[in-house]
């Protein structure tokens, strides 16, 4: 009764963010207005943003564009820094390796530490909005769990493994500053950025300063 009692706490301390999926992430849509994708050097990628402290409508305006602009642009997830918004939220609409869709936004994330012992890495490819047409391979641990809050301010952790592990784990290193070709070796790196370079996105962009 004592292990039971434990499994269905730790349980209850992640939310359900498989229920009514495509109802919630059509009326996130419907409501927003789609923005377009800052790309690598945009300054607004490369620092930390900033905490989210008001859990208000325009942070739920700030969501619905949130959305619309993922679904318009076709990700799976998407960091506020991504449409210009220097805030620490992002948004997912993102199958696991089940094919179960997970839907959610969160606030101020921050990734648990997996312990080194418990770690599996998974090497498959990876790709980024911010860096459109370019995909590299990118080991990261197969399950993830973000911790941070919902846009009430509500506490909240979200788990996930195989791909949507790596979406959480991508989307929280948008936040903190990081793309996913900063975690690449120079050469692959490089031969990304030949790969976006060579490549027309299918969505609209933030043209860089010169």
């Amino acid at each position: 009764m004592a292990q039971q009692d434990t499994d269905e706490r730790a349980s209850d301390e992640f939310i359900d963010d498989t229920k009514d999926c495509a109802e919630r992430e059509q009326a996130h849509r419907e409501r927003g207005t789609v923005r377009p994708i800052t790309v690598v050097g945009h300054p607004m990628l490369h620092r930390e943003c900033r905490e989210v402290t008001e859990f208000d409508d325009a942070l739920a305006a700030l969501i619905d564009d949130m959305f619309a602009s993922q679904r318009a642009a076709e990700g799976v997830g998407l960091a506020a820094n991504q449409i210009g918004v220097d805030l620490k939220v992002f948004v997912y609409d993102c199958p696991d390796d089940d094919g179960v869709r997970h839907v959610g936004a969160v606030c101020n994330p921050v990734l648990d530490e997996l312990p080194a012992e418990s770690r599996v890495l998974d090497d498959n490819n990876e790709g980024c909005l911010s860096v459109p047409t370019a995909y590299a391979e990118l080991p990261r641990p197969d399950y993830a769990v973000v911790r941070g809050q919902d846009a009430t301010g509500a506490p909240i952790a979200v788990r996930g493994s195989g791909y949507f592990a790596r979406c959480l784990q991508h989307e929280t290193d948008h936040l903190y500053g990081r793309l996913y070709i900063d975690r690449l070796s120079k050469r692959d790196r490089k031969r990304a950025l030949k790969m976006m370079d060579e490549g027309t996105p299918k969505y609209e962009t933030v043209p860089n300063e010169e």
